[in-house]
């Protein structure tokens, strides 16, 4: 997950560059070409032995369920993170403290543990204070909240980090030519401050797609408790868990690859 760094990227789930120019043999990424020879080898295994076909049609079920939360938790989080940056570097002390204590309070705390306590002791009762009845609201969506405010949290660091980017001049030409602070913050300063955090928030992607496999501890039937029923229920566990795996890998080397090339289109690389 996103770290304290300078630019918001955490080293663990940062984007390598994938495509780039080669220069020399050195450059070629090799590890690309074992990583695609490792998932083509899985579907060998799908497409021609029943015990790995099996679970694979049973874990497809599940990639519906993975793909909705981790979309709708992101969008979520966007906003959280949008708003909570910007109290972050707020003038405002009460703006300020109140980002910085949801920031570091989910920051202190394990995500598992995270997960199951907004899902049973704070979504519940928030529901209720609204009018919606508890039961009512599905377990699927108490995850998408969960991972929507850890989420948020990280992302706000993001966001502070790449408005604080952007050079100080460009927020006194939006001042001087009579803008106010919310105009120049939403005209001139955000513009530039999403170029550079492009990278950072594709990273927070991929890890949220990762960790959206800790909603099953809540049985939502996403594609991890999918092929936990099928590994139980069967016992055939070395399949089960290689064809989770092809699931996951593939998934975030695509957005690893599209990310990558959003990069390059945006000449982000050129600054590497």
């Amino acid at each position: 997950m996103t770290t304290g760094s300078v630019d918001g990227t955490d080293p663990a789930v940062a984007t390598p560059r994938i495509v780039g120019s080669l220069r020399s043999p050195r450059d070629f990424p090799y590890w690309l070409v074992a990583i695609g020879l490792l998932i083509g080898w899985m579907v060998f295994l799908i497409v021609t032995q029943d015990r790995y076909n099996a679970p694979y049609h049973r874990v497809l079920a599940g990639l519906r369920i993975t793909i909705e939360t981790t979309v709708y938790a992101f969008l979520i989080a966007l906003v959280l993170g949008l708003l909570a940056g910007l109290g972050r570097i707020a003038r405002n002390v009460v703006a300020r403290n109140l980002a910085l204590t949801y920031i570091e309070v989910i920051r202190g705390v394990p995500i598992l543990v995270l997960i199951f306590t907004i899902a049973y002791a704070i979504v519940p009762p928030l529901a209720e204070a609204f009018g919606f009845k508890t039961n009512s609201l599905s377990f699927q969506w108490r995850a998408i909240i969960a991972l929507a405010l850890i989420y948020g949290a990280y992302l706000a660091e993001v966001f502070r980090a790449g408005i604080e980017s952007v050079p100080p001049g460009q927020t006194e030409a939006g001042r001087s030519l009579g803008m106010s602070h919310a105009q120049t913050m939403r005209k001139i300063v955000l513009p530039q401050a999403v170029r550079n955090m492009t990278p950072a928030i594709g990273n927070d992607l991929i890890a949220m797609l990762k960790d959206s496999s800790l909603v099953s501890v809540l049985g939502v039937n996403d594609l991890a408790q999918q092929g936990r029923k099928y590994a139980a229920a069967s016992f055939q566990f070395r399949p089960t868990y290689f064809v989770l795996t092809f699931f996951y890998l593939t998934m975030t080397i695509i957005l690893s690859l599209l990310l990558t090339w959003y990069r390059k289109r945006l000449g982000l690389d050129d600054r590497d």
